[in-house]
């Protein structure tokens, strides 16, 4: 490669290795999109979605999908299933990404890896939102409160045993308050819904 062209190839790796990196990345740091191929076909950078690169050899972590949905949809939500896995309230990995959307937002398009899409709008969209960094990405997702909230609210997409063991792991690993319970399922519009079990386990 030409000096030129190798500073920019040197730039694109430096980048990677912040974490998953979108073709429109580029455009910021004055790279052209050829690199990205240039730099796959040399064996350093790899696809993993539809305008999604990282490096080979990045290490892969059991949260890495999250990132890589987080740097697709920047406006959706890590929840649910997911979110339990990230707050260490379950010991089982979803089979996909469980993402919290606004109630008119469009529909996400990834490949990969697969999402489950639930929606919300107002409050119960607002409250309850925290930001990670994962895998040097941004990561949107709901506190331990507000996920097990969601797990009551959403109990026909994950089931109501889940959300009882959530809400017993909440509980015993004392992952926040129950005050912050309470706020939760009152957003969620599903408090009363969920009170008697809260009383029971409480």
């Amino acid at each position: 490669m030409r000096p030129a062209s190798q500073t920019k190839a040197t730039t694109l790796l430096r980048i990677a290795r912040k974490g998953p990196v979108r073709a429109r990345d580029l455009d910021d740091a004055g790279i052209p999109r050829t690199y990205l191929k240039r730099l796959c076909d040399r064996g350093l950078l790899e696809q993993v979605d539809r305008g999604l690169y990282r490096l080979a050899d990045a290490p892969v972590t059991e949260l890495s999908s999250l990132a890589e949905v987080s740097k697709r949809v920047p406006h959706a939500v890590i929840c649910l299933l997911s979110a339990l896995q990230v707050h260490g309230l379950t010991t089982e990995a979803p089979h996909a990404v469980w993402v919290l959307i606004d109630r008119h937002a469009r529909l996400p398009k990834i490949a990969s890896p697969t999402l489950e899409v639930v929606r919300a709008s107002g409050g119960s969209r607002a409250h309850g939102v925290e930001t990670r960094v994962i895998d040097g990405v941004k990561v949107q997702l709901t506190t331990p409160a507000k996920t097990v909230a969601d797990c009551f609210r959403f109990r026909r997409h994950v089931g109501l045993e889940v959300a009882l063991a959530a809400l017993k792991d909440y509980l015993r690993k004392r992952k926040g308050s129950i005050d912050a319970l309470v706020d939760a399922a009152r957003a969620d519009r599903i408090y009363a819904f969920m009170r008697p079990y809260l009383e029971a386990l409480a």
